[in-house]
């Protein structure tokens, strides 16, 4: 969980993260260790938006309604954790349907994965001149140079795709957002999955609505279901991924839809259940109030949830 954490929120890219564990699950990652990654990956994407609304510090009352768009994201994952994972330990729920979802992608004949999988045929040639290149240098050394070199292409190539899409779409994103937000919870969450989709970047969506929550244009319950559909939009990067993937492929896709489930079910639960539907809320507005009296309590929440905390966790854990 705090590995999926730290490691996102140093990229600041869910999809590159949950693109590396699909990868990592096809080489053999178990499954049951994958799934506290992948919603980790959830919590620490939810730092750039939480940056983002920084830039809004001057003005007290701007900052107040942006530090509180940002972090209803935060929130809305956290208590996602604090619900599924006890769960999934305990029942391995998730891990069940993923299987269930991704058995009938991996049948005989046509039905398989492979028989669509026109990315491994496109880069057949590529990655045949990169696993005999390794070969030469040594199973060990050439493996190891072969992992750091796929995670860097990885992390290279969403890069790029993202801030081409970005390019296209960022201004598409923003008329869809102005047109959807305020027109009632379930327009506001497919609106936000179809822009994470467009955009492939939940970032990118959520930093989107920080400048109007500041501005006043629209208030923290408007922007809220957005949020949710950008958690469920950002899925599309780890299916795309997992189409792609050598090795045992079923398992990596497997993972990608634990991902999509996991959003999912967050959303139709918590936001769902009227007793819990507004928690994150109600915490983000506390959290906003008080940021915006004390700037260092912003600081110190950005530094102890995506870092400092998950660092101390890690520590304990090794020691443990």
């Amino acid at each position: 969980l705090v590995i999926g954490t730290i490691a996102t929120a140093l990229i600041q890219s869910s999809s590159t993260v949950t693109s590396i564990i699909v990868g990592l699950v096809a080489g053999g990652l178990p499954v049951a260790v994958a799934v506290p990654m992948v919603m980790g990956a959830n919590i620490g994407t939810s730092i750039t938006n939480t940056i983002v609304s920084l830039g809004h510090v001057r003005d007290k009352s701007e900052f107040k309604r942006a530090f509180s768009a940002a972090t209803v994201h935060d929130f809305f994952n956290l208590f996602s954790v604090v619900i599924f994972l006890p769960l999934e330990i305990a029942f391995g729920f998730l891990e069940k349907i993923g299987a269930w979802l991704a058995t009938p992608f991996f049948g005989a004949g046509d039905a398989s994965m492979k028989s669509f999988n026109f990315v491994k045929a496109a880069t057949k040639p590529v990655v045949g001149t990169a696993k005999d290149v390794a070969q030469s240098i040594g199973d060990q050394v050439g493996g190891a140079l072969l992992i750091v070199v796929g995670i860097l292409l990885i992390f290279v190539a969403i890069t790029f795709i993202g801030k081409l899409l970005k390019q296209l779409m960022v201004g598409k994103a923003k008329e869809i957002m102005h047109t959807a937000i305020g027109r009632g919870p379930i327009s506001g969450i497919f609106s936000g999955t179809a822009v994470t989709v467009l955009v492939q970047s939940s970032s990118t969506t959520t930093s989107l609505m920080v400048p109007l929550a500041g501005s006043g244009s629209f208030n923290l319950k408007q922007i809220y279901p957005f949020t949710l559909g950008a958690n469920i939009g950002t899925c599309i990067t780890a299916l795309l991924a997992a189409t792609a993937v050598t090795g045992n492929g079923e398992a990596a896709l497997q993972i990608a839809f634990i991902h999509l489930t996991y959003n999912v079910l967050g959303v139709v639960f918590i936001y769902g259940l009227p007793f819990l539907r507004y928690l994150p809320v109600r915490a983000a507005e506390w959290l906003g109030a008080t940021a915006a009296e004390n700037k260092l309590v912003a600081l110190a929440y950005i530094l102890g949830v995506f870092f400092v905390i998950p660092g101390v966790l890690i520590g304990v854990s090794n020691l443990v």
